[in-house]
């Protein structure tokens, strides 16, 4: 292995790491501490999108997980296509009950910014799909 393809290598593995270090506290800020309900615009319908966002965040978990140990391309593919696949349910899910709670008197139009922040992460999501499953049946690198 050439000094640039192990360098390239260890890049890879740093970035894992650090996804399971982000996911392990992100599941623990969720659901321990803080929690969800310490964030004030968030509403108690938060519970029946939680399940998903969990179910996100230990697919990405997981995945990294075995990227850390292995990550040739069509496994690498195969994972990513896990992540997205359950990431677009918990972002459709959102979207169908969205938790979130504006009201304030703020001139902001924060609904209309989450749910155009929806749209976009559901349409890149669809693409991280299409862009996995061609990576699958390739067998390409991204």
């Amino acid at each position: 292995m050439t000094e640039t393809s192990q360098r390239k290598v260890a890049g890879r593995r740093a970035g894992y790491l650090v996804s399971i270090i982000v996911n392990s506290v992100l599941l623990y800020a969720i659901n321990s501490w803080p929690g969800w309900d310490a964030v004030p615009f968030l509403t108690d319908d938060t519970t029946r999108v939680l399940g998903w966002v969990n179910a996100s965040v230990v697919v990405s978990l997981v995945a990294n997980c075995i990227y850390l140990l292995a990550d040739p391309p069509r496994l690498k593919a195969l994972g990513d296509l896990a992540i997205n696949g359950v990431g677009l349910s918990a972002l459709v899910r959102i979207w169908e009950v969205f938790p979130f709670d504006f009201t304030d008197e703020s001139t902001i139009p924060w609904t209309l910014i989450a749910r155009t922040v929806l749209v976009v992460s559901i349409i890149g999501t669809i693409i991280g799909i299409i862009v996995a499953l061609v990576r699958l049946v390739t067998g390409g690198r991204e």
